[in-house]
C-alpha cells in the first residue's frame, strides 16, 4: 500500500485525524448494531412485513458487502480522504433520510445508500491511519483503534434500545438514525481541515463488470429467501437461486479474463489455491450466516415473542457482549500463540453449546424465562465468539503470500458481510416458516418461542459446518503473517 510519507504530518494534526477516522468507525458500528434492537419498534411503527425487517438490517449488509473491495480501490485510486469524506458525507445524508423514512420501502432504500456509502468511508479509515502515522507507532494506534472497534460492538445494541425506550420527541426509533447527523456533519468538517492525502503508488484499475455479476448473483439468490415465504414460493424464487449458480459461475470466468488483461480483478483468484485461505473464506461466509441468523432472531423473540421493552433485551445482551470482548483479548495474547487453530475450533464448540444450552433453557421455562435465566447461555456463547472473531483473520492469512495480504483480508471481510446478509436472509426459512401469518394474541409467545428453538438449532448446524471448515486452517500462525501488513489491511468482523 503506497502512502504519504508520515513525516510531513505534525503530530497534533495527525492525532486529530486519528479521532476523527475512529469516530466514523464507532458510527459505522453503532449503526451495524444499533438497528436490530429497534427492529420492533420499526416495525410496529410503520407497518413493515417481515420481509421488510429483514431487508432494514440485510440490505445494509449486502450493499455493504458488495461494496467494499471496491470502495478500498477508489480510495487507492482518487485519494483516501477524497473517498472517506465523500462516504462520512453519504453515509451522514443517509441516515438522516432513515430517520425521515415514511414507510418501510423508503427506510430499507435508504439502509441500502447508507451501506453503500459505508463501504466508500470505512476502507479508507485504516489506509489513512497507516499513511499518517510511522511504523514505529502503528502497533498503539491500531491498539487504540480495536478498543474503539470493541466499543462500538458493545455499545450499539444499549445505545439503541435507551434512544427507542426514551422515545425522544416522540420520535419512537427515528434518533437511532438522526444521532448520525452531528457526528457526520462535526466528522465532515473537520477531516476536511486536518486529514491529509494519500494514493496508492500502483493503484489497480476499477472492475466494475465483476461487481455488477457479484451484485445480480447475490441478489437472485438472497431476494426469493427474504420474499419467498410471503409470496408462497413461488416458481420463479426457486429459478432465480438456481440461476445464480451460472451467474457466480460467469463471474469466475470474467475474473480469469480480467486478470490476464489487465491484473486488476475484483477478486485475485490464485489466493484460492492457497488451502488454508480457501477454507478461511468458507469459515467467514459460514460464521457470517450464523451470526445473521442469530442476532435478528434474538431481538424479534425477546421483544415480540416475550414482550420485553427494547431496554431490558438491551441489557439482557451485556453479559454476552463482555464475554465475547474478554475472550477476544485472551485468545489473541495467551491461546493462540501456544495452540494455534485449536483455539478456534474450540470457540466454534463453545458457541455451538451455549447456543444448546439457550434451545433447553427456551424449551424449558417457555414465555417464562428471565434474563439471568438466559445469562448463562450467553456468556458461554460470547466466549466461543472471542475465540474465534478476534485471531480468526490472521489464521486465514496464514499462508497467503505477502503481497496479496490486503486484497485478502478486504476479501475476508466482504465474504464475511455476504455471509451476514445471506443469513439475514434465511430467517424468512429458519424463524419466520415456523409462525404463521395469522396468530392470536394469547398464543404469540409461544408461536415466537417455537420458531426461535428451531432457528437456534440452524445456528448450531452453521457452527458445526463452521469447526469443520476450520480443519483445513494452518495448526500454527505461520512467521511469514508477521509482516504488518497483514493486520493493518484488515477490517474488523462486524457482528
Amino acid at each position: 500500500m503506497g502512502a504519504v510519507e508520515p513525516g510531513v504530518v505534525s503530530d497534533r494534526r495527525r492525532w486529530i485525524a486519528l479521532a476523527i477516522v475512529m469516530t466514523a468507525s464507532f458510527m459505522d458500528l453503532v449503526d451495524v448494531t444499533i438497528v436490530n434492537i429497534a427492529v420492533p419498534s420499526i416495525q410496529a411503527d410503520t407497518g413493515a412485513s417481515f420481509s421488510a425487517v429483514q431487508w432494514v438490517t440485510g440490505g445494509y449488509a449486502l450493499a455493504f458487502a458488495i461494496g467494499l473491495i471496491t470502495g478500498g480501490r477508489l480510495g487507492d485510486i482518487y485519494g483516501r480522504k477524497r473517498l472517506f469524506l465523500l462516504g462520512i458525507g453519504g453515509f451522514t445524508v443517509a441516515s438522516a433520510l432513515c430517520g425521515l423514512a415514511s414507510g418501510a420501502e423508503m427506510l430499507v432504500a435508504m439502509r441500502v445508500v447508507q451501506g453503500g456509502t459505508a463501504a466508500l468511508m470505512v476502507p479508507q479509515v485504516l489506509s489513512i491511519i497507516h499513511a499518517t502515522f510511522p511504523a514505529e507507532e502503528r502497533g498503539k494506534v491500531f491498539g487504540l483503534f480495536g478498543a474503539v472497534v470493541g466499543l462500538g460492538a458493545v455499545s450499539g445494541p444499549l445505545i439503541g434500545a435507551l434512544l427507542t425506550e426514551w422515545d425522544l420527541f416522540g420520535l419512537a426509533w427515528r434518533p437511532i438514525f438522526l444521532i448520525n447527523l452531528p457526528v457526520g456533519i462535526a466528522g465532515l468538517l473537520l477531516g476536511r481541515a486536518f486529514i491529509g492525502e494519500s494514493r496508492a503508488e500502483k493503484a489497480l484499475k476499477l472492475d466494475l463488470v465483476g461487481v455488477l455479476l457479484v451484485s445480480v448473483g447475490l441478489l437472485m439468490l438472497i431476494y426469493p429467501l427474504t420474499h419467498g415465504r410471503e409470496a408462497g414460493w413461488p416458481l420463479w424464487g426457486y429459478l432465480s437461486m438456481a440461476g445464480s449458480l451460472p451467474v457466480f459461475a460467469l463471474f469466475v470466468a470474467y475474473e480469469r479474463v480480467k486478470t490476464r488483461r489487465d491484473g486488476s480483478p475484483l477478486v485475485e483468484l490464485s489466493l484460492f489455491r492457497v488451502k488454508s485461505f480457501a477454507a478461511g473464506i468458507g469459515v467467514q461466509l459460514t460464521f457470517g450466516v450464523a451470526t445473521g441468523i442469530f442476532f435478528l432472531v434474538w431481538t424479534l423473540y425477546m421483544q415480540l415473542g416475550l414482550g420485553w421493552s427494547p431496554l431490558k433485551a438491551g441489557t439482557t445482551g451485556i453479559p454476552f457482549s463482555i464475554a465475547v470482548s474478554v475472550a477476544a483479548g485472551v485468545s489473541v495474547q495467551k491461546l493462540v500463540p501456544r495452540f494455534g487453530r485449536k483455539v478456534l475450533q474450540a470457540g466454534a464448540l463453545v458457541m455451538a453449546a451455549g447456543v444448546v444450552t439457550y434451545i433447553w433453557e427456551a424449551e424449558r421455562y417457555g414465555t417464562a424465562i428471565a434474563p439471568w435465566q438466559m445469562a448463562l447461555p450467553l456468556v458461554v456463547m460470547g466466549l466461543g465468539m472471542g475465540l474465534i472473531v478476534a485471531p480468526i483473520t490472521d489464521a486465514v492469512l496464514a499462508e497467503v503470500p505477502r503481497e496479496h495480504a490486503g486484497s485478502a483480508s478486504g476479501l475476508i471481510n466482504t465474504v464475511n458481510q455476504m455471509g451476514n446478509a445471506l443469513g439475514l436472509g434465511l430467517v424468512s426459512v429458519a424463524f419466520f416458516g415456523r409462525i404463521d401469518d395469522v396468530i392470536a394474541p394469547e398464543a404469540v409467545g409461544a408461536a415466537f418461542n417455537g420458531a426461535f428453538v428451531h432457528a437456534m438449532w440452524w445456528v448450531v448446524g452453521v457452527m458445526a459446518a463452521v469447526f469443520l471448515l476450520m480443519c483445513a486452517l494452518p495448526r500454527r500462525k505461520a512467521a511469514v503473517v508477521a509482516d504488518a501488513v497483514a493486520a493493518e489491511d484488515q477490517v474488523p468482523v462486524l457482528v
